[in-house]
């Protein structure tokens, strides 16, 4: 049976390509998993390479069931809970107990987002075929498999259609690919265009960097129903020549506690005496900052620095900024 070496991947833009040839399709924020099978035996690879299989029973389960010997997809793995497609339900399924795996499995059933076909169920390897025909070959594979755990995910040619797609606020953002391209195995041969996202943070705390008596990274926080400050991240990319000012103006604002709920520097095993180690403020200042990722209620990456906002209360800035997204419909009878 033959393999992909790696999957296909996507350069960053600015914004969607212009011109005629182009495909566009939601980016889904889950794992990325080529599914593998032949002779009935399935096997599930992360973008990484690494294996999944053990971790989605249910979804090797299904593939296995399927009236077919051979095939090779390209497509997303999401579990969708409470009107929402949730990263951390999958995050928990990286875990070494089987019982464990099994029991998440049956109460968080994962779904499985096809977006492409390497091979056919014939044998027939459509990895140096244009995107066209293995889409047109995908949809017959849909058309006699797709249910409610194998689904199709939506497409357009037409970029007004995808930038209403950006512009919804529901989607992570839109991968653009070549119609008449070829699946180029590991290159960044296809196009992301993420979805502007900002949110208004307090300062409740800083960093040092390490062996320097400036400013390296803020610390972000937003308020709960509660009135807690809770810890949401951090953002670093503060220019070099505006640090020594800014430290001044954080040191002005040194007082306990900082954050009233969640704090950073709680215990992990990753955790170091340079990434607990955290200066409080009195919650005055209110930064904006730009997104990609959100992850338990936190951002999952660094965030970036937009502006300070002198004319927000610290009290509006609020956790519903965070809110989970709404499940973007994945239709059976997408084009």
């Amino acid at each position: 049976m033959i393999k992909p070496v790696a999957p296909m991947e996507a350069k960053s833009a600015l914004q969607l390509p212009m011109g005629d040839g182009w495909w566009f399709e939601p980016k889904w924020d889950g794992f990325r998993c080529i599914a593998m099978k032949e002779d009935g035996d399935v096997t599930l690879t992360a973008k990484s390479g690494k294996p999944l299989t053990r971790y989605f029973p249910e979804v090797a389960a299904h593939l296995a069931s399927l009236d077919a010997d051979r095939f090779i997809l390209d497509g997303e793995l999401q579990i969708p809970v409470g009107g929402h497609y949730d990263f951390d339900a999958l995050q928990m399924r990286l875990h070494p107990a089987e019982s464990r795996i099994r029991k998440l499995s049956a109460e968080t059933p994962a779904v499985y987002a096809l977006f492409d076909m390497l091979l056919t169920p014939d044998g027939q390897d459509l990895r140096g075929k244009p995107l066209s025909e293995r889409r047109a070959a995908l949809k017959e594979f849909f058309k006699h498999f797709g249910n409610q755990h194998l689904l199709l995910t939506p497409g357009t040619e037409d970029i007004h259609h995808a930038q209403t797609w950006l512009a919804s606020g529901v989607l992570e953002g839109v991968v653009a690919k070549r119609i008449d391209g070829p699946y180029r195995e590991g290159e960044r041969a296809m196009i992301k265009v993420k979805r502007a996202q900002t949110a208004d943070c307090v300062v409740g705390g800083f960093r040092y960097g390490e062996g320097s008596s400036v400013v390296a990274s803020l610390l972000l926080g937003l308020y709960d129903r509660k009135g807690l400050l809770n810890h949401v991240g951090f953002t670093s990319g503060l220019p070099v020549a505006d640090r020594p000012a800014l430290t001044e103006r954080l040191e002005a604002l040194r007082g306990e506690p900082g954050f009233t709920g969640d704090a950073p520097g709680g215990p992990s095993r990753w955790s170091t005496e340079r990434s607990t180690a955290w200066v409080p403020l009195r919650p005055e200042l209110v930064v904006e900052v730009s997104f990609d990722h959100v992850s338990g209620g936190r951002f999952r990456h660094g965030t970036r620095l937009i502006r300070f906002r002198p004319d927000k209360a610290p009290s509006q800035c609020r956790c519903e900024q965070l809110g989970p997204r709404r499940v973007e419909p994945v239709v059976s009878t997408a084009a």
